[in-house]
């Protein structure tokens, strides 16, 4: 297992243990970034109208469409350092 693999597993759990609950669009970033770093580009049918919060995830997911697992990876430990602190 890749030293970026680690840290990429290490800050998933980190994130469970946030004193504070980051704001909705922080969420979205941190599911992105965890989704394109761990499966790739997104993939799937795009969740129907009312269903707000699937059809926000996917759509946060899809952005990062062609960002290298790697990269991804490397955005998502930064952002969890961040808001660890």
């Amino acid at each position: 297992m890749s030293d970026l693999q680690k840290l990429f597993e290490q800050a998933a759990k980190d994130v469970q243990g946030l004193s504070e609950r980051p704001d909705n669009e922080t969420l979205l970033r941190l599911y992105a970034l965890y989704k394109q770093g761990a499966e790739g580009d997104v993939h799937g049918d795009k969740p129907g109208f009312f269903d707000f919060v699937g059809t926000a995830k996917y759509e946060a997911w899809a952005k990062l469409k062609g960002t290298a697992k790697d990269d991804a990876m490397k955005k998502y430990v930064d952002l969890v350092k961040k808001l660890v602190g």
